[in-house]
């Protein structure tokens, strides 16, 4: 369940289940509120499974088993993938090496959580390894808008607000102690992730919201919105069993590490220079379901991932999967299936809608 479920009531505050864990959905009129985050600075909660990698062999344990390379200096992070056998998302991760602190905190889906953890201890054998879930032990705050450098600046203590993509600093807010990561652009908004513990984080959420540049809190509802205006897939709508070169994720792979689970299909993908399909950005006639059907003509080609209606665009806006030759040939009128209905369709480039920030996840293929 979400740390502060009781902040979050206060609010106003509706909740949904995502992975298995109680958020906040939104705390009414959720176009306003992200309106805020466009314009200013907003915060949420957000919703991680969280893990805690500790003894002299983490990193390497780690790296080993992920298609990005764990960093080795303290303050440092990256975002990698568990792939199967076959090359598809298994999950998506964020791993960071608090070396000052002898661990890694892996950051990942709540759904995903407790089987990654029994599979890698079954995986430790003579390494020196352990590896405990923090889940309930940690609150994780997210703070995104053009404004999020200046609102951190203004309540962060000990420390200058970190510039860098995926590294972090400690400080403190509010007397209790927190890790700030600069966020890579998911909403493409300058953004901030504040890490402390979970019997801080009432005032630390407090503190956020209130003190210094003044912050709109939001919900799980706006966070999908927004990310999706900025063109960034996420796990359980777009990454989840998916090959991550159809995807165009390449912030998540390094082609020069060594073997992980899953490389030798991603690495055959890369050497051959096409994926299958690719992840494109429509702007249909009205807003269809997740998994509708795309149709270039009379074939289908493909299937809707995620859409709403943009509160930015004040009008549709969807992300899909479709065959590579379709994506790359836009001589074929598109529609997607809606209400039964075929409906107009146009591609659009992502991201739909530029910020402060550029989302590290938007889609790159090499041709």
């Amino acid at each position: 369940m979400t740390v502060i479920e009781d902040v979050h009531a206060d609010h106003g505050a509706t909740f949904i289940e995502v992975g298995g864990r109680r958020v906040a959905a939104d705390y009414g009129r959720p176009e306003r509120t992200h309106a805020a985050v466009r314009r200013v600075v907003g915060v949420t909660e957000r919703a991680y499974g969280i893990l805690t990698i500790t003894g002299d062999d983490r990193v390497d344990f780690v790296d080993n088993a992920v298609s990005n390379h764990v960093p080795d200096a303290d303050g440092e992070g990256c975002y990698a993938l568990l792939l199967d056998p076959q090359g598809r998302v298994e999950t998506d991760m964020y791993v960071y090496n608090a070396a000052t602190g002898d661990r890694l905190l892996v950051f990942l889906p709540p759904s995903e959580t407790d089987a990654v953890a029994e599979d890698w201890r079954g995986k430790t054998f003579i390494q020196d390894v352990d590896i405990d879930v923090a889940t309930d032990d940690l609150a994780v705050f997210g703070v995104y808008g053009p404004q999020a450098t200046e609102k951190i600046a203004s309540v962060l203590n000990g420390a200058p607000s970190p510039d860098r993509a995926r590294s972090f600093v400690r400080g403190t807010m509010a007397d209790a102690g927190v890790t700030v990561i600069r966020d890579d652009g998911l909403t493409a908004e300058e953004g901030y992730e504040v890490v402390c513990a979970a019997d801080e984080a009432a005032d630390v959420f407090d503190t956020l919201e209130n003190r210094g540049q003044a912050a709109a809190p939001f919900g799980y509802r706006t966070w999908e919105s927004l990310t999706l205006e900025a063109g960034t897939p996420l796990f359980d709508t777009e990454l989840a069993d998916r090959i991550p070169n159809d995807l165009g994720i390449r912030t998540a792979l390094d082609f020069e590490k060594g073997c992980y689970v899953g490389q030798e299909v991603v690495s055959r993908i890369e050497n051959r220079g096409r994926t299958g399909d690719r992840l494109v950005g429509l702007q249909p006639a009205a807003v269809p379901e997740r998994g509708a059907a795309v149709f270039a003509g009379d074939s289908a080609v493909g299937e809707v991932t995620r859409a709403t209606t943009s509160p930015s665009l004040e009008s549709p806006i969807a992300l899909a999967t479709v065959d590579t030759g379709v994506a790359m040939d836009d001589s074929d009128a598109l529609t997607v299936r809606v209400d039964g209905e075929e409906r107009a369709a146009e591609r659009a480039a992502l991201p739909f809608v530029d910020g402060s920030d550029r989302s590290a996840r938007l889609p790159e293929y090499l041709d």
